[in-house]
């Protein structure tokens, strides 16, 4: 990270609670696109991704998991510890992954197959990441303590957070 960015992010808004959810996804947007680097790779870039995220919106667990072969492996995050690998078809990434589809989840504990990595996590959202090529390259998973969570607006800004991250994969 350039110097210069990382100043600008210091001197940004420190009081996240005092914004709207949509005033929240408005700098995310700003300051992703200040952050992004296409010189380095994407463990640098999702790293940054993910404690950006976790910082403006305080989730329990933000992350993502990448695509090998059949399995969704743990790539960066900012929570508490992570399943390392999600099968496809399994749980809410799983799930996400083979439908090509965005899944909220209100209550997790009515998921079937629903994966624990966690109990404190009460809903999720999952948004499948493409490359540029079209391409499944993994997924966005948000988790949080709160019930009901996740809505349209966060399926909406996140599913246009995840196709910014195209030119990095």
């Amino acid at each position: 990270m350039v110097v210069s960015r990382q100043m600008a992010l210091e001197n940004n808004i420190t009081d996240w609670k005092n914004l709207s959810k949509q005033e929240k996804y408005t700098a995310l947007h700003t300051q992703w696109n200040g952050l992004m680097d296409t010189n380095v790779d994407f463990v640098a870039n999702l790293s940054n991704a993910t404690a950006l995220m976790k910082t403006i919106f305080q989730w329990w667990w933000v992350g993502f998991y990448r695509v090998e072969g059949k399995i969704l492996m743990l790539a960066p995050f900012q929570g508490p510890p992570a399943c390392t690998s999600i099968e496809l078809g399994k749980g809410v990434c799983g799930s996400a992954w083979q439908q090509v589809t965005t899944i909220i989840v209100p209550n997790v504990d009515l998921f079937p197959g629903h994966i624990a990595c966690s109990e404190v996590s009460k809903s999720e959202i999952v948004i499948p990441i493409h490359t540029s090529t079209g391409e499944i390259w993994g997924v966005l998973d948000v988790d949080s303590e709160h019930l009901s969570h996740f809505d349209t607006v966060d399926q909406i800004e996140l599913e246009k957070f995840c196709r910014s991250l195209e030119i990095i994969l």
